[in-house]
């Protein structure tokens, strides 16, 4: 349906439609997604790409916060859409509430919008454009607009104009992953924080967008999107899509996380010496992005099936250290690395990606996965999203006592942005 032009321009309609109201509920949900970046994003300060991004303050706040959290390949995201919502909008939402002074319960109902917009956006554009383009960078720009869009009070109409501007800017290709030094995929997400706040401050000015960029003749669908349909961001939920959003407990690709419970359902049931052949099934996707049996660097790691269940298999619940070069050339997880084969799961295709399903087998034992932790079906508690959040922040530096009063304050009903972004530049810049 891409190339027409519709009565009502969809970028007008979607306005309409993160107008509506939000309950305590939603802002809480927000709260989580907000506790949970600032944990990505302090780690992630720390890591090669983190400490050049913190050297490029003149790029911007949003720009600079917007590519740490995504680093770990820890940030959350949602399933259908296939993108993390989190990178972008959250610091385009910090940036732009330290300028006006927003309180915390509007910088929650700005991020729930946000995540409507971009989740909205990313599960419309089809299978073809996540094949080629970095859905996470394409579709994170209208969402880090809409957010600030809300943050600056704007109406339906500036609002329609703040998205239109944004998704005029969206970018992010694939080819990033074939270069295992490449730092693009956090370019993505930098980028698009600093394309919403600067949509939404234009849309403020009166400055105008083409509201039919998503359907449009040379838009956004017809440019980049084969078989996708841009009716589909209008589609019917009575619930904010927040509440659909993953959360990763893993330091991996999430399309290894499935495989990972397996695996670590599987150690107490095998022995690990006695192990031949290890077999994973699962869909075409995890595949596609983490076959990878001899990972030669950290980010390689954190995208091989291999590797992911090896450590599950023999270490235990995956941490950060897993993943660094000492693990990956650990004589024990290279041999176990060895016996992992990959294969695709017809099942498990045919309900991706509504459902995020792996199976691990060895030794005549098989576990099952049909869902990985974190997502809505096989959700994590609030208290193990602190404890992630807060190991995290250790791993980036700070104190124990220090991560758990950042915490604390995050959970707290009278969080301070002012005190947020006070303690961050701190962490972060």
């Amino acid at each position: 349906m891409s190339g027409q032009i519709f009565e009502t321009p969809v970028l007008t309609a979607l306005s309409g439609l993160l107008a509506r109201p939000l309950e305590a509920d939603d802002l809480q949900r927000a709260r989580l997604h907000l506790l949970d970046w600032i944990g990505c994003a302090v780690a992630g300060a720390k890591e090669p790409a983190g400490m050049v991004l913190r050297q490029s303050a003149a790029s911007g706040l949003a720009f600079v916060w917007g590519g740490l959290g995504n680093i770990l390949e820890m940030d959350d995201v949602d399933k259908r859409a296939l993108l993390h919502p989190g990178p972008s909008i959250i610091p385009a939402a910090l940036a732009l509430a330290e300028h006006s002074g927003s309180a915390s319960k509007y910088v929650l109902a700005a991020i729930v919008r946000g995540y409507e917009a971009t989740i909205r956006l990313g599960r419309a554009v089809g299978p073809a454009h996540y094949a080629m383009w970095h859905s996470t960078g394409t579709c994170g720009a209208i969402g880090a607009a809409a957010a600030c869009a809300n943050l600056l009070e704007l109406d339906e109409t500036r609002t329609g104009h703040a998205l239109a501007l944004a998704t005029s800017q969206s970018a992010g290709l694939w080819h990033t992953r074939h270069d295992a030094a490449s730092m693009g995929k956090q370019l993505h997400t930098a980028a698009a924080a600093r394309a919403g706040v600067d949509a939404a401050r234009l849309a403020q000015l009166g400055f105008q967008g083409p509201l039919n960029i998503l359907e449009g003749e040379q838009g956004f669908f017809q440019a980049m999107c084969p078989d996708g349909d841009p009716r589909h961001v209008l589609a019917d939920q009575a619930d904010w899509m927040i509440h659909d959003v993953s959360f990763k407990p893993w330091p991996a690709c999430r399309h290894a996380h499935a495989a990972i419970d397996a695996a670590l359902e599987l150690r107490d049931r095998v022995a690990l010496d006695q192990i031949d052949r290890i077999t994973v099934r699962t869909y075409a996707d995890a595949l596609k992005f983490c076959d990878r049996p001899s990972p030669e660097t950290v980010i390689e790691a954190k995208f091989s099936l291999q590797h992911s269940v090896a450590t599950a298999l023999s270490r235990g619940a995956p941490a950060l250290e897993d993943f660094s070069i000492d693990s990956i050339q650990a004589p024990d997880l290279s041999a176990l690395r060895a016996k992992v084969e990959v294969e695709i799961g017809a099942d498990y295709q045919d309900r991706y990606p509504a459902r995020f399903g792996a199976e691990v087998s060895a030794n005549g034992a098989t576990v099952i996965m049909a869902d990985a932790l974190g997502d809505p079906e096989n959700p994590i508690g609030e208290m193990q999203l602190v404890e992630k959040a807060e190991s995290l922040m250790r791993a980036g530096g700070m104190s124990g006592e220090s991560s758990r009063a950042l915490s604390v304050m995050l959970m707290s009903d009278d969080l301070s942005i002012g005190d947020l972004m006070q303690r961050l530049r701190e962490v972060l810049t």
